[in-house]
């Protein structure tokens, strides 16, 4: 049974790297007698090839100095696009379908993180610019079959989980309820017309995917009933399904947003989870802007800002708690009765990636006492052994740090001496396949989860690209 908590314990080939024979020639470098080789698939087998992004692989791997480094950027940047996309034209309009790699289904959250760093490519390069269309197009169809699901079929295919005790369709993969999926959709359309000036992504169903995003939102701040979901799992994993029936924690509705489910897809404790209402703040003013400059609905970009201005308050006053070592902290997630979880989880969003999102500075006190927390032994799901230090989850599991973690940390410093720490975990922790992982071992980085996942491997380009941009090739 494939899962997203599947461990795929591996070595030499991973499965990002299928389909390379007779790609031997494509050395990366060779130094001290080590040659590295391309990982990625023959250029006939790609899903997608973008002129744009082939130019920067090569123009960023001649300014690294690290022949390793060189070699896994150019194994993980493109990986998105070498073998998880299906791009295509349905009904006159590009349509993107983006697996996660391991698993044959659509995730709103990892295909919007996905191609999210090629957004700055777009410009250069006509088909890439097709293809992310195509995604936001994709995802609209997805939140107007059902804004509560997590992840899609590319059709009416069914699911392992057609059996859970939710409102499953056929076109669905899985139904955990994420504010976070939705914002992912947002973010990824909203900076898509920022760096593009396309509109045409804002159609007709576009439109109606925005007010249904709102209603949702609206429905799961629970003010007059616990809303329409539910879901229960038959399963032996606590984190799977959900108390109380299916409707969680008891929750006083305060004017924060319920998310049944973490980004990890596991069930929350408290389900006002905040690094999500705080990423719901930025979306809901980012759909406000949206309506008010390319499709003129003033009455639904009011709503928006409203809603947008009463969460953030809620947030404010429910969920920055005192701690007695850090000050000022945000909680990860609370009930509005005045219990409060202090932790971090690695998935994004996340309380360490927040200024990645655009939901807090990174210079703001809270965030820099809330990122102290977080990444230290105050915070449950951080673990340090003999290979790295880094926030996991439970999700996996004790001792198992995940890289995107570090990716965050790297992302949301003001620090050259943590950036190349971070770097440095990265590039010893990838057990020699030259791709990122969902989770390594914090004694042992031959024991991992996932050898497919797309979304940390190109997550891991970003980083390395932004690093060059700044001139931080050292």
């Amino acid at each position: 049974m494939t899962t997203r908590r599947n461990f795929i314990l591996n070595s030499g080939l991973t499965m990002a790297g299928l389909a390379i024979a007779g790609s031997g020639k494509l050395l990366a470098s060779s130094i001290n007698g080590v040659s590295y080789v391309s990982k990625r698939p023959a250029p006939e087998k790609r899903n997608f090839t973008s002129a744009a992004v082939e130019k920067v692989i090569q123009q960023t791997k001649a300014k690294l100095k690290d022949p390793k480094l060189a070699w896994m950027f150019e194994n993980c940047f493109p990986n998105t696009l070498d073998t998880t996309v299906q791009f295509k034209t349905k009904n006159g309009k590009p349509d993107t379908f983006v697996i996660t790699g391991d698993i044959n289904a659509m995730w709103l959250r990892d295909s919007a993180a996905q191609v999210w760093p090629y957004l700055q490519l777009t410009n250069e390069d006509p088909k890439l610019k097709a293809l992310v269309a195509g995604v936001i197009n994709r995802q609209t169809q997805c939140v107007l079959i059902d804004p509560y699901a997590n992840s899609f079929n590319e059709g009416p295919a069914g699911s392992e989980w057609k059996t859970d005790q939710t409102d499953m369709k056929p076109e669905l993969h899985e139904r955990k309820w994420e504010i976070d999926s939705l914002c992912y959709t947002v973010r990824l359309a909203y900076h898509y017309w920022k760096t593009t000036g396309d509109t045409a992504v804002f159609d007709a169903d576009w439109q109606k995917a925005a007010k249904l995003i709102y209603k949702t939102f609206i429905e799961q701040q629970r003010k007059d009933n616990l809303g329409p979901y539910s879901f229960l799992r038959k399963t032996d994993r606590q984190l799977d399904t959900v108390s109380n029936g299916g409707w969680g924690q008891p929750l006083k509705p305060v004017g924060l947003i319920n998310s049944t489910f973490r980004p990890s897809d596991d069930a929350t404790t408290y389900g006002f989870l905040i690094p999500s209402n705080l990423f719901a703040v930025t979306s809901l003013r980012q759909l406000a802007e949206i309506s008010t400059k390319v499709t003129h609905d003033k009455a639904f970009a009011d709503k928006c800002t409203d809603l947008a201005k009463e969460v953030e308050a809620a947030i404010q006053k429910y969920a920055i708690v005192n701690h007695p070592k850090y000050g000022k902290v945000y909680a990860f997630e609370v009930d509005g009765f005045g219990n409060t979880a202090l932790m971090d989880d690695a998935n994004v969003p996340s309380l360490l990636g927040l200024p990645y999102l655009g939901c807090v500075d990174k210079n703001d006190p809270i965030y820099q006492n809330t990122r102290k927390l977080v990444w230290s032994n105050d915070n449950p799901y951080f673990f340090k052994g003999k290979a790295g230090e880094g926030i996991g989850g439970p999700h996996v599991g004790y001792n198992m740090v995940w890289p995107m973690s570090l990716i965050m940390l790297a992302m949301t410093s003001n620090s050259d001496t943590e950036i190349a720490s971070c770097m440095k975990t990265l590039v010893a922790t990838d057990a020699d396949t030259g791709f990122m992982h969902e989770t390594f071992h914090k004694d042992d980085p031959k024991n991992f989860t996932r050898s497919w996942f797309a979304w940390a491997n190109t997550l891991f380009g970003e980083l390395v690209l932004k690093l060059v941009k700044e001139g931080k090739i050292d």
